[in-house]
């Protein structure tokens, strides 16, 4: 219980607006004090501040990660870029946007441009673009991969002062992508993007009896695919996507952009499962009523339909709530034995299931410490939420243990912005390139300014 309580702390449900301690966004961990805070407001600023001070460095971003990345000790610095946002520059092929700029922003300037990204880039828009490409974030679909593989270049603020840009193709460029905020302080980042389009989403609720194939076929058919899996009731909910036909593409713009809804009949296949799911929620975090933002997030499932609309629209939607998430990328080649096991371990202990696990695959990345370096990747996502006195479902946190065990079994890799057991990871088996990061590191910041408990425990 203890370890537990370590891994997954209790909440702080009291107000910390007027505290002199920084909680992170979930407020269960204390990652500094506010005065240790400061705001640049230009790359000049950020420089001579980094010039003038001697101690370590860590940039707050929206503060979604669990505190253990954030923590800083009493003499060092907490950076906000929050000054530090929108679009720097831009030609026919990429824009420039500063670090700071949360991803709605990044969503909404390049849809007016008539651009996008070649991902589908997760579903909280509140994260910072420095922050999102930094932790390995991603969405779904076999032909993508991470927000990290599609940066043409990396602005770099180091720990003396100086600039670095690293650009795509170069030697260290991998490191940079993915970088856990170790290497330097990004101000700028220069994205790809490719024209506008729109996807019609096909939704439907099916038995989880043959999900070991189902979920590569719907994955190498579709090219964006995301899937719920109700292990109680054996059941499916899938969102399947392709581009949009003409009728499709017509009647969104003639909606003025407003997301297609097809068909005047809903599908209510998945109701009871979705109510036997809140009532779990329900007891387990001792919210009365449906209106909390975790209900919602379980409730957009009943009575689907199908829409159409852009990437952004249908599928970077998430509900921002206090929650432990855990989600470990396992490759796609091994993932129908995976899922078998799973089943297994269900079927003999019958575990208490707080959420649905949520799967999405992607195709292979760069980035040397994206969890799908060098591999199509299945990530499977567990979530338990907090309870409205802070505390966290012992049944719900000893299934996310359980899993997790069985997954870093079968060589997966932990989402660096989430929750994980560092103990269950041997990193230099399961990223190739582990000791080549650790030597950019060693390189670019010899003093460890970028570093704290959680980084040192990691590489050094």
């Amino acid at each position: 219980m203890n370890r537990d309580s370590h891994l997954y702390p209790l909440r702080n449900t009291g107000n910390t607006e007027q505290d002199s301690a920084l909680w992170n966004w979930a407020q269960n961990t204390v990652v500094g004090q506010r005065q240790q805070v400061f705001q640049p407001h230009n790359e000049a600023e950020l420089r001579q501040r980094l010039k003038s001070s001697s101690g370590k460095v860590r940039v707050i971003g929206s503060r979604l990660s669990p505190g253990r990345m954030l923590c800083v000790n009493a003499d060092d610095l907490l950076l906000d870029l929050s000054a530090m946002q929108g679009v720097l520059a831009e030609d026919a092929d990429s824009v420039t946007f500063a670090a700071g700029t949360v991803l709605q922003q990044v969503f909404d300037a390049l849809t007016e441009r008539h651009r996008m990204l070649a991902c589908s880039p997760g579903v909280i828009s509140v994260q910072t673009l420095a922050g999102a490409i930094a932790t390995g974030t991603h969405g779904q679909g076999l032909d993508q991969s991470s927000l990290a593989d599609e940066v043409i270049s990396i602005r770099m603020v180091m720990a003396d002062g100086r600039v670095r840009e690293f650009h795509r193709g170069e030697a260290d460029f991998p490191a940079a992508q993915t970088s856990l905020g170790s290497l330097g302080i990004v101000t700028a980042i220069t994205l790809r993007t490719q024209p506008f389009r729109l996807f019609t989403c096909h939704k439907f609720a099916v038995s989880a009896d043959t999900l070991e194939q189902d979920l590569p076929h719907w994955n190498q058919q579709y090219e964006l695919s995301k899937a719920w899996w109700f292990v109680d009731d054996n059941l499916m909910h899938v969102w399947n996507a392709n581009p949009a036909s003409e009728a499709d593409v017509q009647a969104w713009h003639a909606s003025g952009g407003e997301v297609i809804e097809h068909g005047e009949d809903t599908d209510s296949s998945l109701n009871d499962t979705i109510d036997q799911t809140l009532a779990h929620m329900h007891r387990d975090t001792q919210i009365e009523g449906k209106g909390g933002k975790q209900f919602r997030t379980v409730t957009r499932f009943r009575d689907f339909t199908d829409l159409s609309g852009d990437i952004y629209q249908l599928f970077c939607r998430g509900i921002a709530v206090p929650q432990i998430n855990v989600e470990i990328g396992v490759p796609l080649d091994r993932t129908p034995e995976i899922i078998s096991k799973i089943k297994a371990w269900y079927a003999e202990n019958h575990p208490h299931m707080h959420y649905p696990i949520i799967l999405r695959c992607t195709g292979a990345s760069e980035a040397w410490l994206s969890p799908a370096y060098q591999q199509p990747t299945c990530f499977f996502g567990f979530v338990v939420y907090y309870a409205d006195d802070g505390s966290l479902s012992q049944e719900g946190l000893h299934f996310l243990t359980e899993v997790e065990k069985l997954l870093a079994a079968e060589g997966g890799r932990p989402h660096w912005g989430k929750y994980y057991d560092p103990q269950r990871y041997s990193w230099r088996e399961i990223y190739p390139q582990w000791d080549a990061f650790r030597a950019v590191r060693e390189q670019l910041d010899p003093q460890c300014r970028f570093s704290n408990d959680y980084v040192t425990a990691l590489f050094d």
